[in-house]
């Protein structure tokens, strides 16, 4: 009899992990709260610095980083050169093709992504989504899936908070501000 509920008691709490999973997340139905339109041709192209932080699902911070992007438009593909600086001294860099495939849709591949990532933008938010074998501070790689949501903001910077999963089980959140230099 204990076996049945301890086996009823995971499943609940099972079931209610995958449903908070997913809750709070943007969708670009929201309502706009600026009328700006971000066009990542634009706002990628040149050079833009940004700075983050990976914050695991219990809210503590593990990780901060700078991030140097250099892009590239040629009228039909953005490509990114990103140079990771960790704060724990580690780097990493990461070059992305990304394809634009209609007035407001994406496609994109770089290193370490299986198949292809997927965006849309709708004014000032950009929705990226992607799996990644993702390098590990102590070695080797995790296979992770990112859902990327981007706002543009006022003066030059983009918000952008990243949700972390693996087995569709959020592992964390990655919050980053870039800055157009």
């Amino acid at each position: 009899m204990k076996a049945i509920w301890r086996a009823a008691i995971f499943a609940v709490g099972l079931l209610a992990l995958t449903g908070l999973n997913g809750c709070g997340r943007p969708s670009l139905e929201d309502a706009k709260l600026s009328d700006q339109q971000l066009d990542l041709e634009t706002y990628f192209d040149g050079r833009t610095v940004a700075y983050g932080q990976f914050k695991d699902r219990f809210g503590t911070v593990r990780r901060r980083f700078k991030v140097t992007i250099d892009g590239t438009w040629d009228g039909k593909q953005l490509r990114l050169n990103e140079t990771f600086a960790y704060a724990d001294g580690g780097s990493e860099t990461r070059n992305w093709v990304l394809t634009k495939t209609g007035p407001q849709s994406w496609t994109g591949t770089a290193e370490g992504v299986l198949g292809q990532a997927t965006g849309r933008e709708a004014g000032d938010t950009f929705n990226w989504q992607y799996t990644i074998d993702l390098p590990l501070p102590e070695g080797g790689t995790m296979r992770v899936s990112f859902d990327d949501w981007m706002w543009l903001l006022e003066d030059g910077r983009l918000l952008n908070i990243a949700y972390m999963e693996r087995f569709g089980v959020r592992l964390g959140e990655v919050t980053i501000f870039f800055e157009k230099r």
